[in-house]
């Protein structure tokens, strides 16, 4: 730890830190554009004035090196490998066998997905453990008739504990373990911190199987259930109504361009071209679909006749409902990494391509579905759901992807033949970091090249593994811990740190810094979080003359107790949208366990170091 007198950079790099975690906090700006914004600041602040000592420089280019920070590059990798297993289906037979077991033994079921999900979680990424398992719940809670917001909160906790357990659980463990050894504390590999993480994870499973889903309300499915349905019609223009000679332009106009033609059909299967000048003629028949009440405005206002599209030759009245044969309503999520997140459904082709109707789109703390003109214009984010209706056949396209999260009553999920494959690739990245043969983040770019060898993953796909958001916070918050160390801030707040708990014994300290680092990552952004107590956790341990090793993983494990809040983790938020909790739900059940974890490894921690 660089230790320099107060300087005009310090408090200029600590007022940024302020701003920065301020802004992580606020739902309404981007986290990635805070996070261009505190690099940009810190290009151009050290750019026109740089720092220089007769110990170090610092200029504001030196802050690119961030974007090839060792930690960075195991996170990207470590993120593509776990596209790879998605993609080739090569966790579904874990999702299958579940759904088998659950028939038989409900509860027992129950408590081995969550340790399952432990397991993985360990050595894939979060994200697509929890993609892979929230469809299953939904799919099993729908056959059992059994509430799955009493199941999907304990199984997202159960991975984020179990990515506590291991070097590449999570991006913060990766981040915390790279920042520490450049600091000058013992590097630590793959399975160091396990002995002191799983008594601890058993306590928090207990807690999870046991007591989680009591804590949690039974609510029913978001909104699907009470979502209008819409059908296919087909409007048959008479030749003495409001239509007779007037331009397509003309009749949406009067509709207030509500009505959606998709064909104009004349006599025997002529298609007339669907242009705005397009004279239509009685006879004419428009296919179009929309909500009944809606279709039965069209037929007034138009002067037609209303017809179901099977039925063309019956009139829809009482005695001759609308029906949409072969259709059926699916809630899909959009994750992190979706095509989707921060573009329209119009801009995407999303319902054309997949030839769906859009029902209506449901977002995290909503009280009821969004409302706009035209939903096709609402920007979609992380933990939004779509309502759609269409044929089974292109629900189950979409599910077969791997790209979006399809909620139904199946386990339909990908698979290759690829995913045997794809399984072994990961399981010698592990190995190889396990035993030292090659850095993390050396193992797991072999990994990458490995499964882009064997053609486990296309180029497309290893590029929509990666999320802005990620890269973009982990650079920030590198550059920004870069210049808190260079310029003595870091220094400056860990002795704030120290003067609040001067006199306390080591093993309080550690509680202590955890318990700060719980707090801020259950508002701001976990990595950032890491990368900026990492080196006062450094500093503190020097001040204190103990080794760095404990206080680090107090910042470590401080930060992956993203329990309380559903902004703490981007898993919260999609089991938030998944299940419909609200953010009481998250304090109810996510503080008692951080209280667990939080008593629970300080005093691993302290044991374990003999503190």
């Amino acid at each position: 730890m660089i230790d320099v007198a107060p300087n005009l950079h310090m408090y200029a790099v600590l007022a940024l830190t302020f701003v920065a975690f301020v802004l992580f906090a606020r739902d309404r700006i981007p986290i990635q554009t805070t996070a261009f914004g505190v690099l940009t600041a810190l290009i151009v602040g050290f750019t026109l004035f740089p720092w220089r000592t007769n110990e170090s420089s610092l200029t504001g280019l030196d802050f690119l090196l961030s974007f090839g920070h060792e930690a960075l590059v195991a996170v990207c990798s470590l993120m593509i490998l776990g596209r790879a297993l998605a993609v080739t289906g090569a966790l579904e037979p874990v999702a299958r066998f579940f759904a088998r077991f659950w028939a038989f033994a409900p509860w027992l079921a129950f408590g081995a997905m969550l340790l399952t999900c432990m397991a993985l979680s360990g050595f894939v990424n979060d994200t697509p453990v929890v993609v892979l398992m929230l469809p299953v719940l939904a799919g099993i809670a729908a056959r059992a008739g059994q509430a799955a917001s009493t199941l999907m909160m304990p199984v997202n906790f159960a991975v984020l504990i179990g990515g506590m357990c291991t070097a590449i659980g999570t991006s913060t463990n990766l981040l915390v373990v790279s920042i520490a050894g450049n600091l000058g504390a013992t590097r630590f590999n793959m399975f160091d911190f396990l002995p002191i993480v799983a008594p601890v994870a058993s306590v928090g499973f207990l807690y999870l199987w046991l007591i989680a889903p009591r804590l949690l309300p039974k609510l029913p499915n978001t909104f699907a259930e009470t979502a209008p349905r819409v059908f296919g019609a087909i409007l048959k223009l008479r030749a003495d109504g409001w239509s007779e000679g007037r331009t397509l332009s003309e009749v949406l106009d009067r509709t207030g361009r509500r009505l959606k033609v998709q064909e104009v059909r004349r006599g025997d299967g002529l298609l007339v071209a669907r242009l705005p000048t397009a004279q239509l003629k009685g006879g004419d028949r428009l296919l179009v679909t929309d909500l009944p009440e809606n279709l039965k405005e069209y037929e007034r206002l138009l002067g037609a006749t209303l017809h179901g599209v099977e039925q063309d030759e019956e009139r829809v009245d009482s005695d001759h409902p609308l029906s949409a044969p072969g259709q059926q309503m699916a809630q899909v999520l959009v994750t992190e990494i979706s095509p989707l997140v921060g573009r329209t459904l119009r801009h995407t082709r999303f319902a054309d391509s997949y030839h769906l109707v859009i029902l209506g789109i449901h977002r995290s703390g909503a009280e009821k579905a969004l409302e706009a003109e035209d939903l096709r214009d609402v920007v979609l984010h992380a933990g939004d759901i779509l309502l759609l209706q269409g044929p089974k056949e292109r629900i189950r396209d979409i599910k077969l992807t791997g790209d979006l999260m399809v909620f139904d009553a199946t386990v339909d999920l990908p698979h290759s033949r690829k995913a045997p494959v794809a399984l072994g690739i990961m399981a010698l990245v592990v190995a190889a970091a396990a035993f030292k043969l090659l850095p993390i983040a050396a193992a797991a770019l072999c990994g990458v090249l490995g499964m882009l060898v064997t053609k486990c993953l296309r180029w497309e796909e290893m590029a929509g593994a990666l999320s802005d958001k990620v890269i973009l916070v982990i650079v920030a918050s590198l550059a920004l811990g870069r210049a808190l160390m260079e310029t003595g801030g870091a220094a400056l707040a860990a002795g704030g740190f120290i003067s609040l708990v001067s006199g306390l014994e080591p093993g309080y300290v550690v509680a202590a810094l955890m318990l700060l680092m719980s707090m801020l990552t259950n508002f701001v952004s976990n990595n950032a979080a890491a990368v900026i107590g990492t080196p006062i956790a450094v500093a503190v341990a020097h001040s204190l003359g103990i080794p760095p090793e404990p206080m680090v993983l107090a910042v470590l494990l401080g930060c992956n107790l993203s329990f309380a809040t559903p902004m703490a983790y981007q898993t919260n938020l999609m089991v938030m949208s998944a299940a419909g909790y609200r953010f009481r739900d998250f304090v109810r059940v996510g503080v008692p366990l951080v209280i667990i974890m939080l008593v629970g490894l300080t005093i691993s921690i302290v044991r374990y170091y003999d503190l």
